[in-house]
C-alpha cells in the first residue's frame, strides 16, 4: 500500500479527498455554528417571555439590551407617521405590519410594529391602516433589532410603505436604537405578530450529515486503496509464477 501511495495518480487522489474532508468539516462547523446561535436565541427568547416587563430604560441601556426583552411604556401614538412594512407573510398569506411611532412620557419617540394585517388588492398598493387607541396609555412589547434597508429600496413604493423596519427609510427617526414589538393591548384590525419559533435541531442534524460525509470520504479513500492493492499483488503474484514447458 505504501508504494501506491508515493504514485503520482494516488499522491493527488488523496490531497482531493483531503480537500473534501476539509470542505465537509467546514461546513460541519458552520452548521454547529447556527446551531449555538440559534440555541442562543432560544434562550433569550423563552427567558425574556417569562419576565415580567420592566420600564423601558434610557436610550444607553437600550444599546446593549437583549432582543425579546419587554418593556412597558406610557405615552400616546402619533397617528401622523404610521407606516407598512411590505412582504411580512404571516401562515402563508402576505401581508404588513403596521408601524406606528409612540411619543413617551419623556418626550422619547419609539417605533412599535401594532401587528400584521393581510394584502388586500394589490401588494404595492398603500392599504387602509387601522388607526390605534387615541390618547394617553400604556403599551406592552417586545424589543426588536433594526434591520437594513436603503433610501433607494423605496423606489416604486407608495408613500408610507417601507421595505424594511430601518431606520434609512423611516419617515421620522426615533429616540432610541430599536424598537417595540407590541404585545399588549390588542390592536382593533390587526393580528398580534407572535415571537418565531427557533428551533436549532435541523443545522444540528446538518452538521452531523457533514461529518458522516467527510466520514464516507475516508472510508472510501482506504477501500479503494485496499482493492487497488489487492489487485496489484495478484498481477504481480502471477507474473513471478514459474513457468513449465
Amino acid at each position: 500500500m505504501l508504494a501506491l501511495l508515493r504514485t503520482r495518480r494516488w499522491i493527488s487522489f488523496t490531497a482531493l479527498v483531503l480537500l473534501v474532508i476539509l470542505g465537509f468539516g467546514l461546513l460541519s462547523r458552520w452548521q454547529w455554528s447556527r446551531a449555538e446561535t440559534k440555541r442562543a436565541e432560544r434562550v433569550a427568547l423563552e427567558t425574556a417571555s417569562v419576565v415580567t416587563p420592566t420600564q423601558l430604560p434610557d436610550t444607553r441601556a437600550l444599546t446593549s439590551s437583549a432582543e425579546w426583552t419587554r418593556y412597558t411604556a406610557t405615552g400616546s401614538f402619533d397617528l401622523n407617521h404610521q407606516v407598512v412594512v411590505r412582504k411580512r407573510p404571516l401562515n402563508g398569506t402576505n401581508g404588513f405590519w403596521v408601524m406606528t411611532p409612540f411619543v413617551a412620557d419623556d418626550h422619547r419617540m419609539i417605533w412599535v410594529n401594532r401587528g400584521w394585517m393581510p394584502v388586500q388588492g394589490i401588494a404595492t398598493s398603500m392599504p387602509s391602516i387601522p388607526q390605534p387607541t387615541p390618547g394617553h396609555q400604556r403599551i406592552t412589547g417586545a424589543w426588536r433589532t433594526y434591520e437594513s434597508a436603503q433610501k433607494t429600496d423605496l423606489t416604486g413604493l407608495p408613500v408610507g410603505m417601507i421595505p424594511a423596519p430601518a431606520p434609512e427609510v423611516l419617515p421620522v427617526q426615533a429616540s432610541v436604537p430599536g424598537y417595540l414589538q407590541l404585545t399588549d393591548p390588542k390592536q382593533s384590525g390587526l393580528q398580534t405578530v407572535d415571537t418565531p419559533e427557533i428551533d436549532e435541531g435541523q443545522n444540528v442534524s446538518y452538521a452531523v450529515q457533514w461529518i458522516l460525509f467527510a466520514l464516507v470520504a475516508i472510508i472510501g479513500w482506504f477501500i479503494f486503496l485496499r482493492r487497488e492493492a489487492a489487485d496489484d499483488a495478484r498481477i504481480t503474484g502471477s507474473n513471478s509464477r514459474p513457468t513449465h514447458s
